[in-house]
């Protein structure tokens, strides 16, 4: 059985270029960049030439780069080490309601320590408004946060335009960029983003290292004291195979990023279109189009579990997601997905297929086969099978 992986927002297959360049900080440049001898100063300097290499991502010098464990630690120092370093200015922080975990649970912790926080609305399609951005402004905000690309309904904001109303407004900008890289593009020399997270799992890179950006002149309050690394912002020995392994996953990315955009694209299209047309009341969640990440589709499905659909695609060779959080083993449903006004029922029934530059047309063909049959069974054991009426024109 041909097994294909559409779970690339979860995490994706490291690029054997990257994992080849990765090797020889295990068993030959194993030193600690910190060290004055040689092997220190091997491992500082693919440190500093992987730093490069993220800046050049970003449009920016390297050392605006600070490395870090991942994206959550990336959002926790921006969020945190803003909010406090700003403190004596104000206490207000603004997000949106769509944002990963990572922000939100950040800022729920704040509102404990005596901040406030809004929590922006989103439209059907999870877009956030830059006038709903202004009308929440105050003289207290002194942080926004909102991020490039929603990691389950594959929403593209405009940060753009929303860190204009920031600025304008005398707060900092802060996105969390980690579906975003290499998909959509950052370039800090034409944005206002003063803080940008990162990681590099999503980029087929290796798991456990990312990447904060930090625009020149902001300042931080650390969340993690110890020997003073990376400025001072981030204690704790240098990851370097790594940081190592970030920093070509990006150089990669970002020079094969047209070609990688295209073709997902046109995967993530001819899934979208196979399966509404083949599978009765389903529904696509979030944009179409150029406002959509170009690996992202995301379904629902009436009168049948996510669990259930997973489970049966997997046993078909699919590994997928979906939007509702029994992916986290919660019975509570996404967040996303009840942002966009969706019922509790639906939130449920849905489905994500995340692409990388590995898959393939043919792949989503096979997907487009085997996701009809896999629904209809599902809905045949679904309790509330009796209330189908396929005769009902399916809205796309």
């Amino acid at each position: 059985m041909e097994r294909v992986y559409f779970d690339n927002s979860a995490t994706t297959k490291v690029d054997p270029r990257v994992l080849e360049e990765m090797l020889p900080f295990f068993t030959e440049h194993y030193g600690n960049a910190s060290s004055l001898h040689s092997f220190g100063q091997d491992a500082y300097d693919a440190m500093e030439l992987a730093r490069e290499r993220v800046g050049a991502a970003l449009g920016t010098a390297a050392r605006d780069i600070i490395f870090t464990s991942g994206g959550t630690e990336s959002d926790n120092l921006a969020i945190q080490g803003a909010a406090y370093a700003l403190a004596s200015k104000g206490r207000h922080i603004i997000t949106s309601k769509v944002e990963h975990h990572a922000i939100l649970h950040t800022c729920q912790f704040l509102e404990t320590q005596g901040f406030k926080v809004s929590y922006l609305p989103v439209n059907e399609e999870g877009w956030v408004s830059p006038d709903s951005l202004k009308e929440a402004m105050t003289k207290e905000t002194t942080l926004v946060s909102i991020m490039a690309a929603n990691n389950e309904i594959g929403t593209i904001q405009p940060v753009k335009e929303l860190a204009e109303v920031a600025k304008e407004g005398g707060a900092i900008f802060h996105t969390d960029a980690v579906q975003a890289m290499t998909k959509v593009p950052l370039d800090m020399s034409k944005l206002k983003i003063d803080l940008l997270s990162l990681s590099a799992h999503k980029v087929h890179g290796p798991k456990g290292v990312g990447a904060l950006y930090v625009r020149k002149g902001v300042k931080l309050r650390p969340i993690i004291y110890g020997g003073g690394h990376e400025r001072g912002l981030r204690s704790s020995t240098e990851n370097i195979p790594g940081i190592v392994g970030l920093g070509k996953a990006l150089e990669i990315g970002m020079s094969e990023m047209d070609e990688s955009v295209a073709k997902m694209s046109a995967v993530r299209d001819r899934l979208i279109e196979g399966t509404l047309s083949s599978v009765p009341r389903s529904y696509l969640n979030g944009p179409r189009g150029a406002n959509r990440l170009c690996n992202n589709a995301h379904f629902r499905f009436d009168y049948i579990e996510g669990e259930g659909m997973i489970l049966h695609l997997d046993m078909r060779g699919f590994a997928a997601s979906t939007g509702s959080a029994c992916s986290t083993k919660s019975l509570e449903p996404s967040h996303v997905l009840r942002s966009l006004g969706l019922k509790h029922e639906q939130c449920h029934g849905s489905l994500r297929l995340s692409l990388s530059k590995f898959n393939t047309m043919n792949e989503a063909e096979l997907f487009i086969e085997a996701i009809g049959p896999v629904v209809e069974n599902l809905r045949k054991m679904s309790p509330l099978n009796e209330k189908v009426d396929y005769n009902v024109a399916t809205v796309h």
